[in-house]
């Protein structure tokens, strides 16, 4: 196990910044707000903390990055930002998300309430769900799970389309494992940060996707040709519990967070790290770590307070701000 720990003068450069411009505009937070932010800065801080490297497979050591700081964010000239004609974030169901349609909608509901909160002052709106065949992308049995997968890039060119007026980002989720191309084996998840849209898979965070018990497997796919889906009309969804519940929460917002040019971070333990297995996703803290929240408040402009008062979180938040 190792720790990943910055120094006090690195971390408040990667915060605050060294631009003077960027400097008075950290300036003009309120105590509450700096008080969080300067959280960042105490080597025994109970609310932010360095990142724990628990084995060689974890994203840091074998996905070396750039790491982004707060000024490198800010004069980004490719980022897109929510502005008043666009400032919804849209979720796409595909598919069920549960076992019978009144469980999948409640389990949407919860994930657009969860995202109101992360991305306070921004609207979340539900599109009507749609099934597979509604967006005629290609599918596959993978090989090594036997399991139905369908095609993300594909996927991502509906949803563009789809995409209504006052969006700032679509993002089409399902219970569908999903491929990028013909040669990889699967992916959690793509988007397109230009085109504003994304589309996440939650298969992989059930609790018995790779059990071989697993009751979605299919031997073999049978089907007449490329637009015949029905193979898709009885498709297995497991069971939704709390922590798959939990897991799409983080994984929802961590790769909406992309959408808005958050890169993945290497400061302290936050949302937006990156990860490369199930496991390293688990240890991931629910909420950002000050950099990142300072860069996301920067694209929204909510007030921290506000935020707080409806993302529900440990007290000591609340007695900080």
């Amino acid at each position: 196990m190792q720790t990943v720990r910055h120094s006090e003068r690195t971390l408040k450069t990667a915060l605050i910044s060294k631009n003077p411009a960027l400097v008075s505009q950290y300036e003009k937070l309120d105590a509450g707000e700096k008080r969080l932010m300067d959280e960042a800065f105490r080597p025994d801080s109970d609310l932010f903390g360095p990142i724990t490297l628990h084995s060689q497979s974890d994203w840091i050591t074998s996905h070396p990055e750039a790491p982004q700081d707060f000024e490198e964010f800010f004069s980004d000239p490719y980022r897109k930002t929510p502005s008043p004609q666009k400032h919804s974030i849209y979720i796409q169901c595909i598919g069920l998300l549960g076992n019978t349609r009144s469980i999948s909608e409640e389990y949407v509901k919860w994930l657009k309430g969860y995202c109101e909160a992360f991305f306070y002052g921004l609207t979340v709106k539900l599109l009507e769900p749609v099934p597979v065949s509604a967006t005629r992308c290609s599918f596959r049995i993978n090989d090594n799970t036997q399991n139905l997968q369908i095609h993300a890039g594909q996927i991502l060119k509906f949803l563009k389309k789809k995409k209504p007026e006052d969006a700032f980002c679509v993002v089409g989720i399902t219970m569908i494992d999903l491929y990028p191309r013909d040669s990889w084996n699967f992916v959690f998840g793509q988007a397109s940060l230009t085109d504003g849209v994304g589309i996440f898979s939650f298969a992989r965070y059930g609790s018995d996707f790779y059990s071989s018990h697993y009751e979605g497997k299919l031997k073999k796919l049978q089907k007449k040709s490329s637009s015949d889906y029905s193979v898709f009309d009885n498709y297995y969804v497991p069971e939704v519990t709390s922590v798959l519940l939990l897991r799409s929460c983080k994984t929802l917002t961590h790769e909406i967070g992309h959408i808005f040019g958050l890169r993945h971070c290497q400061w302290l333990a936050c949302l937006m790290q990156g990860s490369n297995h199930l496991e390293e996703a688990d240890q991931r803290p629910l909420d950002l770590c000050p950099i990142c929240l300072r860069k996301l408040q920067s694209a929204v402009g909510f007030h921290l307070k506000d935020r707080y008062k409806v993302y529900t979180y440990p007290r000591e938040i609340a007695t900080t701000i």
